[in-house]
């Protein structure tokens, strides 16, 4: 029915003949901006015409190249990284936890050296660690005897502490600080100690070769670790981080033995990363429990959220608002879990379809450090006067750290659009103009002729079409074709 209705409107409305529809190409020939058509069509000579043709042909398959090869390299998301050093007046000072290579109180675990298994077993979440089987029926035994047993309360109670004994000089641009400008958070080297934590407006720094200068006392008689487990050293491990960050150990902090003098010059860089597909970075993502987006953070929330699922609890260590794992819970479901979490990659990192996928803006800050002995002989009597200690006890306690800018600049690596879609349009109009003398209107006008000759075509097709038969009853009145045929015969 709709085809027939459109038939008998195109009969109303006849094709145009082959006149017109020649007069009409004649006219697009002359009249496009189209560089090279006009030529072949009115030129008289066929030698001529025949080199024109070759010509606009040649051109065209040219300008049909390039714009293929533009877009495929468009489609490919190439990216350029340029490099900028900014200085500045003053520069925020990052952020440095400081952790003892010695975890615990000697007293609290002269008898108890379970605890240090215990502990592994609670920082694996952080770092990946393997616990021997000889160890296991020791840990069972205290595990079914000490099941009410804190161990968050034990490390923050006897774990590494930050007071006048433990730091015993802390000065920061030319001001004292003190332990209590200092925040304590966990990490697998127990308690640890962030100065210029996220509660703290940010610290400027206004002329490089100053900074933080700290001399901490280890106290190794007082705090022990377990040789058995690997932990053989002693003196301080620090990591510089951003503010907004959480401390990451894992590869990459920095140890000062004792008896050592370490100078940090830190740089501050900046890394600007596009989003995908030019990079990796996802910039819609949204941490529950942190201001800014990081992966480490990520990786942490991701482990809480399955970690709670499949234990219905919390561990301590962790971001958020669940029940506190007990150690049955860490040792029994927790740690299993975590090595599913390892092993069958359910939270993963770097790439934009992995779970916590590259920060589009990220700020590290590459160190350089320098060693030399802690104190002359002058310095090993002063500070043995001071402190009422032996000069033995001072090269095998003291550890002086000073961590500074560089200088006052800060460099940004950005991540940015080797061609956008302004420069592609711009690439393939150059192409056109310049081999075909064509724009954006003969475009148009390529698609208008276009167009124009389609609907011909199907009118054509239309008007040339078969007639539909007739499939429908005869009417009740009307003669039948039995009736019709004897009828004629009749007359």
């Amino acid at each position: 029915g709709i085809l027939e209705k459109i038939r008998l409107c195109l009969i109303k409305k006849l094709q145009p003949d082959l006149g017109d529809r020649r007069k009409y190409h004649e006219q697009f020939a002359s009249s496009t901006s189209f560089h090279g058509v006009h030529n072949i069509v009115h030129t008289q000579s066929k030698a001529r015409r025949a080199l024109w043709l070759l010509i606009v042909a040649g051109c065209l398959a040219i300008v049909i190249w390039q714009i293929c090869s533009r877009f495929v390299y468009y489609f490919s998301w190439p990216t350029t990284t340029t490099v900028v050093v900014q200085y500045v007046e003053n520069v925020k000072f990052p952020a440095v936890t400081f952790c003892s290579l010695n975890r615990f109180q000697a007293h609290a675990v002269s008898n108890l050296k379970v605890i240090f298994l215990i502990w592994n077993i609670v920082s694996s979440i952080l770092q990946n660690f393997s616990m021997d089987d000889k160890y296991s029926q020791e840990l069972n035994d205290f595990l079914l005897g000490n099941q009410n047993f804190s161990i968050k309360d034990f490390t923050r109670k006897n774990g590494f502490y930050l007071n006048s004994s433990t730091l015993l000089e802390c000065d920061f641009f030319g001001k004292p600080c003190y332990p209590q400008d200092f925040k304590q958070v966990f990490t697998e080297y127990g308690n640890c100690f962030t100065f210029n934590h996220n509660d703290l407006s940010a610290r400027r720094v206004s002329l490089s070769g100053r900074g933080l200068h700290l001399l901490f006392d280890v106290q190794q008689d007082k705090f022990t670790d377990e040789p058995t487990l690997g932990y053989t050293d002693a003196g301080i491990t620090f990591v510089i981080h951003s503010p907004q960050e959480l401390p990451r150990f894992d590869g990459l902090g920095l140890l000062t033995p004792v008896g050592m003098h370490a100078q940090v010059a830190i740089r501050q860089l900046k890394s600007i990363i596009q989003e995908y597909p030019w990079g990796e970075c996802k910039p819609d993502i949204k941490l529950q429990y942190h201001k800014i987006y990081t992966t480490t953070g990520c990786l942490l929330e991701c482990k809480a959220r399955y970690i709670q699922d499949r234990c219905g609890c919390l561990p301590f260590i962790l971001p958020g608002n669940g029940t506190e794992c007990n150690l049955l819970k860490f040792y029994k479901c927790v740690y299993p879990a975590v090595y599913d979490i390892e092993i069958k990659g359910l939270c993963t990192v770097g790439t934009h379809n992995s779970t916590c996928p590259a920060p589009c803006e990220e700020t590290d800050y590459p160190t350089t450090v320098t060693y030399s002995n802690f104190g002359g002989e002058k310095a090993i009597k002063y500070f043995s006067t001071k402190l009422k200690k032996s000069p033995e006890y001072i090269r095998q306690n003291l550890v002086r750290i000073e961590i500074k800018y560089h200088d006052l600049s800060y460099k940004i690596t950005q991540q940015q659009k080797a061609l956008t879609i302004s420069e592609l349009l711009a690439d393939v109009g150059g192409q056109l103009g310049l081999f075909c003398g064509a724009s954006m209107i003969t475009v148009i006008e390529l698609l208008e002729y276009i167009f124009t000759n389609f609907c011909w075509m199907c009118i054509f097709l239309l008007l040339k079409a078969p007639e539909m038969p007739q499939w429908n009853n005869p009417a009740q009145n009307q003669p039948t074709y039995k009736e019709k045929k004897r009828g004629i015969q009749e007359c």
